[in-house]
């Protein structure tokens, strides 16, 4: 698929390693918060080393767009994918590969997020509870900072040929690749600490954290160079959106998704 030529005069925006590192740190701490604190999360052959920090001296990393064909010279007992919302143009292909290199009795997970923000008390767009100072009237109606993000966000990222919501799809894309057994699960992940349930509070305090700390570069690149916005613009969106992330009159929340499943034994 070929990607759509910035629109845009703007500078080319390069991602700060180490902000990737905090993020990539922030949302490891969130999805342990998430295991240790939900007694619902299923046991899967991920969860053993996925809770521990410390690296098996056998261990080595390799750099690879895993968009590119895998050149991996074994099969591998378990695959482990996640957070790649916004970042893969084909997903039937990732999950063919991913097959391809499970060994027959494997298993492959993926992990992602359906990014729609909403809330199930009208908060998120109900201007009646919310202070005058997150106000913001447009053209579609909302009067929420964040909504408008979050919606120009998707289109944005939809334009851009990449999926900002693969999580409901990747039970049926994990089936149409040959995986059998698949298991699906699905969570709700508040964002900030309103919940009055003090789990649910701490796993939203940790994502508000992790949200506010890649906002402006979730977004830079797509609004200026996708949708060919200022990036003064952006900033002043971003600010606003900032009031609303950390309004407790605000209840919104996405969705976490887990699937998994096993290579049939008998499968090359």
């Amino acid at each position: 698929m070929a990607e759509p030529a910035p629109t845009t005069n703007e500078p080319t925006i390069e991602a700060d390693p180490e902000v990737n590192r905090l993020l990539a740190t922030l949302a490891n701490h969130l999805y342990h918060v998430l295991t240790a604190l939900s007694s619902s999360l299923p046991t899967t052959p991920t969860l053993p080393w996925a809770m521990t920090f410390r690296v098996p001296p056998n261990v080595k990393f390799e750099v690879d767009d895993c968009e590119e064909p895998w050149t991996f010279r074994e099969k591998f007992d378990l695959i482990h994918i996640r957070y790649l919302a916004a970042a893969i143009a084909d997903w039937p292909k990732l999950m063919s590969q991913a097959f391809e290199f499970t060994k027959p009795g494997g298993y492959s997970e993926f992990q992602d997020y359906d990014i729609v923000f909403y809330s199930e008390d009208g908060t998120l767009t109900d201007d009646r509870e919310l202070s005058s100072d997150t106000m913001q009237t447009t053209s579609n109606g909302m009067t929420v900072p964040i909504q408008k993000w979050i919606t120009t966000f998707l289109q944005a990222a939809r334009d851009f040929g990449r999926d900002p919501c693969p999580g409901p799809r990747l039970g049926g894309l994990m089936r149409d690749a040959g995986f059998q057994n698949v298991q699906e699960h699905k969570y709700k992940v508040p964002i900030g600490p309103w919940p009055k349930d003090k789990h649910l509070k701490t796993i939203g305090a940790w994502n508000l954290v992790q949200i506010e700390n890649g906002l402006e570069g979730f977004t830079l690149r797509l609004f200026t160079q996708t949708l060919g916005w200022k990036s003064e613009e952006v900033h002043v969106l971003l600010a606003n959106v900032r009031k609303d992330l950390r309004n407790p009159k605000i209840h919104a929340q996405f969705d976490f998704y887990v699937a998994y499943g096993q290579k049939p034994a008998d499968a090359a």
